[in-house]
């Protein structure tokens, strides 16, 4: 069955606190327990030597046992939730889904 990857950039706002980050990413990795549909989450800081992350100092992956799955999660309300408390706290993002099918 073909699966989605869920890629998503953050770029916080400088006053933000490495325990906000630490507390954030933790709301992302219940959505797993609370969405059905979600198979996987990762998520942390940049650690890439290359120099290309444009700004982007976090992310995550979330993968969804398919293209259904993903499309109940974006307007599930504890994804709303989790995305309003993060949208307060970030400069900028960037998604970008990967059908496995495609």
């Amino acid at each position: 069955m073909p699966q989605v990857q869920h890629i998503v950039l953050l770029n916080f706002k400088e006053e933000v606190t490495t325990e906000k980050i630490i507390y954030l990413f933790g709301l992302l990795a219940e959505l797993q327990q609370l969405i059905p549909g979600i198979t996987y989450f990762s998520g942390g800081q940049n650690s890439s030597p290359e120099g290309l992350n444009q700004g982007y100092t976090h992310g995550f992956v979330m993968t969804f046992s398919s293209v259904e799955a993903r499309d109940a999660y974006l307007p599930h309300s504890e994804h709303e939730r989790v995305k309003s408390e993060i949208l307060k706290c970030i400069e900028s993002v960037l998604a970008f889904d990967i059908d496995s099918n495609s």
